[in-house]
């Protein structure tokens, strides 16, 4: 048998060679001992061999919590944990980077589109356009990072109205004003959903349907022996964390196994307009629907906002294998994480707002062609012990489609409000609000929003609404730092940068009609009632 020698010195083995060698039990091991090709092909057998085995004890554990469970859970149960396993099956095949960075190619001139540049849309077919659109917010998060119990959609933004007020009231702005039907659609996750359904009653009388659906529930993996950690199928008590909302990639999935994605389609809805429920500036844009409708083919557009240095953590569109896709800064090289956070090389960041076409998800889905990478997201439960949740990103899925697009929209659309420094800026005279929109007040000189960082005294929204008398006048701030104890009285004006420091043990009472321009402020200032 010819043993071919490379030019670095190992050795090229032809495919007869190989098949010689396969057939020739005895003669392998001699020929590893020169070549150590059959150490290396053990190594991948033996690793094939753990999947396997890792893939046969999950099932078998997945399928006594399925044994355990009530007749009617178990068709729910029998969808999630088929998802899972299929999630669970790609995490173990996963062998190197999604992304070779020397492969990234340049942005072609047409992938992402000027707002600006967009056709304005026709009034009288505001309601034709409509009536093709389907508005899905994610609303699957609990507040519990801002303090709060329950869904995070509850937490009152502005003049006590919700996030979830705010929503009803925008797309009900447009049913009354157009005569049109658009749906809002809820994807809860198990966190969310009952307490959800309780406020939704509330609503029953706006001129909007309602629907919802949950997103599947997958179970938390030991890091160790990557099996299962819940005791039994149910949520209750302490089991509660041992399952997980596996990210709001799995959005298609659920809202195709829903049933809503067939129903909406039969009923003549062409696109579905996504965003997170805590993004106060991701509103329905007729003049994008008007676009997408217009050109027909788009099946997937990801709203991209120019990037600051706020913002360089947040994923970015590429060019890759001759698709767009989406590029998050967990896929980067670390090598190449300061090429990633540039802002002249990769000069847009995805605000999470996405028009997707309702017939190309269900294409995607029913030919199991959806391909997202896999978020790892290890945890540590209350007890210490060490897990792992599968996740996937939704706008992942970008490459999945045909002619995707970027529209590169004004910051306006991408109002987030993640901690109590974003609530402060939407409290404010910074915003005006007309039918659940929120809309940067002409009084404000200049486009961009000020810079806000406050400390941990102002997490919890709670204590954030103790220690303001009144939300202050922010129209001429551009910058502002607080760090301590520190209360604001009635009426006070911010302008400029304005830095307040009360360091350990003291405290600084700012007082009712201060106005702080360009001021440091540190030390110690009580007010006392006399």
């Amino acid at each position: 048998m010819p043993v071919h020698h490379c030019s670095n010195g190992s050795f090229d083995v032809t495919e007869e060679d190989r098949l010689t060698l396969n057939n020739n039990k005895p003669f392998e091991s001699d020929f590893m001992k020169i070549t150590g090709l059959v150490r290396r092909d053990s190594q991948i057998e033996f690793r094939a061999l753990a999947r396997r085995d890792a893939e046969r004890a999950l099932i078998h554990e997945l399928d006594k919590l399925k044994e355990e469970a009530p007749e009617n859970e178990k068709p729910t149960l029998s969808k999630n944990f088929e998802g899972f396993q299929d999630l669970f099956k790609r995490f173990l095949q996963e062998t190197g980077p999604s992304v070779e960075w020397a492969n990234i190619q340049p942005l072609p001139k047409d992938a992402i589109q000027s707002y600006s540049k967009l056709d304005e849309y026709d009034p009288d077919m505001a309601r034709e356009l409509l009536d093709k659109l389907v508005v899905v917010k994610l609303n699957g998060g609990l507040g519990t990072s801002m303090g709060c119990t329950g869904p995070k959609s509850i937490i009152p933004v502005r003049n006590e109205l919700t996030f979830l007020d705010l929503t009803v009231q925008q797309i009900e702005h447009l049913n009354k004003t157009y005569g049109s039907d658009v749906p809002l659609v809820l994807m809860n996750s198990f966190n969310t959903d009952e307490d959800t359904k309780k406020i939704l009653r509330k609503y029953n009388a706006c001129q909007v349907n309602i629907h919802t659906f949950n997103q599947s529930r997958y179970p938390r993996i030991n890091k160790e022996s990557l099996l299962p950690i819940a005791k039994d199928w149910s949520t209750n008590g302490d089991n509660l964390e041992s399952w997980y909302p596996p990210g709001h990639g799995d959005v298609y999935q659920a809202l195709y196994n829903s049933g809503l994605l067939e129903n909406f389609i039969n009923q003549g809805k062409e696109y579905m307009f996504m965003s997170n429920i805590d993004n106060l500036g991701a509103t329905v844009d007729l003049k994008i629907l008007s676009t997408l409708l217009g050109e027909g083919n788009r099946e997937f557009v990801m709203e991209v906002t120019d990037k600051t240095r706020a913002d360089v953590k947040g994923g970015t569109l590429i060019h890759y294998e001759n698709k767009l896709r989406l590029l998050e800064m967990a896929q980067v090289p670390k090598e190449h994480v300061d090429e990633f956070k540039s802002v002249t090389k990769f000069k847009f960041f995805n605000t999470n707002n996405l028009w997707i076409k309702l017939d190309a998800i269900k294409r995607v889905v029913e030919e199991k062609s959806l391909d997202m990478e896999i978020i790892v997201n290890n945890k540590t439960t209350e007890g210490g012990l060490n897990v792992i949740q599968l996740e996937t990103a939704v706008g992942a899925a970008m490459k999945n489609f045909n002619a995707s697009l970027g529209i590169n929209v004004p910051r306006s659309r991408f109002l987030p409000v993640k901690k109590s420094s974003d609530l402060l800026l939407c409290m404010s005279n910074l915003y005006t609000m007309k039918a659940g929109s929120l809309t940067m007040s002409p009084m404000r000189q200049f486009p961009s929003t000020p810079l806000v960082k406050l400390g941990t005294h102002f997490d919890r929204v709670q204590h954030f609404l103790k220690r303001f008398a009144s939300i202050p006048d922010l129209l001429e701030l551009d910058h502002l730092t607080v760090s301590g104890d520190v209360t604001f009285g009635k009426g006070v004006a911010l302008k400029g940068t304005v830095i307040i420091i009360a360091n350990h043990g003291d405290r600084i009472d700012i007082p009712s009609g201060a106005v702080l321009e360009n001021k440091i402020v540190s030390g110690n200032l009580r007010i006392l009632d006399h």
